[in-house]
């Protein structure tokens, strides 16, 4: 597969898979470390107190230098933003809210995911996903429509990624 990369050479793309609070995201910010530049692209959003909470913690985790990008869906467009901002790594954090907001916005899934692995940034970058197909079958068509095409992103994502590595337990193992 022939990607495009989005102002320049290619440089690693790196997927960060694994289930809920399995330390995918520590991962991915331990691999930015030596960034001069790093940029963090959100699609979580503070749709409640809670999350707003969350959303704090993890800025003041990545800390001051980090500049961050908060796109529910358009992660070409933000990718973009991040490489003309001169980000040297880039963080995409995650692509399993990224596929619920989607689907929530009545947009294709398929087609963005597609739009993505062909415009992928010139700059070394690590998307976060969780593995969501490993538990039991949801029991609502809207859950198994999104396990099934959580799965089908992570899929397509991988092939066109570089690495790929499963955290489990706070271990993060190579697959790729």
């Amino acid at each position: 597969m022939i990607l495009k990369r989005i102002n320049g050479a290619a440089k690693m793309i790196t997927l960060v898979t694994g289930g809920s609070r399995s330390g995918k995201s520590r991962h991915a910010l331990k691999l930015a470390e030596a960034a001069r530049r790093p940029c963090f692209v959100a699609t979580g959003w503070a749709g409640d107190d809670e999350m707003k909470v969350r959303i704090e913690k993890h800025q003041k985790e990545r800390g001051p230098h980090w500049s961050t990008i908060e796109e529910k869906t358009d992660l070409v467009r933000a990718l973009a933003k991040a490489v003309a901002a001169k980000a040297d790594f880039i963080v995409v954090d995650c692509l399993t809210l990224w596929v619920s907001n989607l689907m929530m916005e009545g947009g294709d899934v398929g087609a963005a995911v597609g739009a993505l692995t062909e415009n992928l940034p010139g700059v070394d970058t690590v998307f976060v996903t969780n593995e969501v197909g490993m538990g039991v079958v949801p029991e609502h068509r809207l859950g198994r429509e999104f396990r099934d095409l959580a799965g089908m992103v992570n899929q397509r994502m991988a092939a066109a990624a570089d690495k790929v590595v499963l955290t489990v337990c706070g271990i993060p193992m190579a697959i790729k």
